[in-house]
């Protein structure tokens, strides 16, 4: 830390993140569990990426979006995950002012990008299931790709306005982050400064976000239930089995999302919002492909096709 240089403050220049626990035996329990969670997830999500890209059986906007989808689980657990088991081996674990900021704007980036994934595939399913013979037109390759560059743009400019809150904020000791990573609301409890503004604009546009995306992902699935209520049994299963597999995604991503930015935070401890976080940002993303390998009939052909030919040839 620097000294301000017209007073006994200093200004923080790093800092230390605390980690998930102080226990050296629990330390070493949680270091392996979250190593070998961590390469399932890279490992699945990768296998998932290439298993699209190598069948033309799966070159559909829903799978066009299913491996953005992964490549953004990766990144998630990617900005978060190495970091935390070097907290779990050594005894202080710092970070640098840009690190940082740069490992918040990272998260947010790709979690609203993974946010808007999601609000699109609700939408795919609206549109394949409610609209079929307009469905070539309505999700074109050139209309996928509008949507994915919205979904970029605004992980963007969401990363911005929380990077930009971040460096107007002030820090003048301590600089101990009770947390395993760069969370904004516990860099706003270290502030020294008026933190009224900062926190309200990044609270502003990602409750925004999830607003408009949860708005998108209930209207698809309302107007979905309704067409699906008009189908005969045998076709309403198979409606519903190419759904089954997104609302388990957007149920565990929503929900845990919720519960640390819209709870009131009054309502649940620093422990509680720590153990959430490490499921929306290292277990999610290595339960998505498993979900989707698992309840998608056209994934497991393709994957079965695809060993067949491995082994046989």
């Amino acid at each position: 830390m620097d000294s301000l240089g017209d007073g006994n403050h200093t200004t923080v220049t790093g800092f230390i993140l605390l980690g998930l626990t102080d226990d050296q035996i629990l330390r070493v329990i949680l270091f392996m569990i979250i190593l070998c969670i961590y390469l399932v997830t890279v490992s699945g999500n990768l296998s998932t990426i290439i298993l699209i890209r190598i069948s033309s059986q799966l070159h559909h906007p829903m799978y066009f979006f299913l491996s953005h989808l992964a490549s953004a689980d990766i990144a998630i657990s990617t900005s978060v995950t190495p970091n935390m088991l070097v907290n779990f081996l050594v005894e202080r674990n710092p970070i640098s002012y840009l690190g940082c900021a740069t490992q918040l704007g990272s998260i947010v980036f790709f979690g609203t990008v993974e946010c808007f994934l999601l609000a699109i595939m609700a939408y795919d399913r609206f549109v394949a299931i409610c609209n079929p013979l307009l469905y070539s037109t309505k999700m074109s390759t050139q209309v996928c790709v509008q949507f994915l560059t919205v979904a970029y743009m605004s992980g963007f400019l969401n990363a911005c306005s929380f990077t930009i809150s971040f460096c107007f904020l002030l820090f003048c000791g301590p600089n101990q982050v009770n947390h395993f990573f760069c969370d904004f609301a516990p860099l706003v409890e270290l502030s020294c400064s008026e933190s009224s503004i900062p926190a309200a604009v990044p609270s502003f546009t990602a409750g925004s976000i999830i607003v408009c995306t949860v708005f998108v992902i209930v209207v698809s699935y309302v107007c979905i239930l309704a067409t699906v209520l008009n189908i005969r049994s045998e076709g309403r299963h198979k409606a519903f089995s190419t759904c089954t597999a997104h609302l388990t995604a957007v149920t565990l991503f929503y929900g845990t999302i919720t519960f640390i930015y819209v709870s009131p935070k009054s309502t649940f401890s620093t422990e509680q919002n720590k153990v959430v976080s490490v499921f929306y940002t290292v277990v999610i993303p290595m339960l998505n492909p498993i979900i989707y390998s698992l309840r998608n009939n056209e994934i497991k052909g393709a994957l079965k096709r695809w060993l067949r030919k491995t082994i046989f040839s």
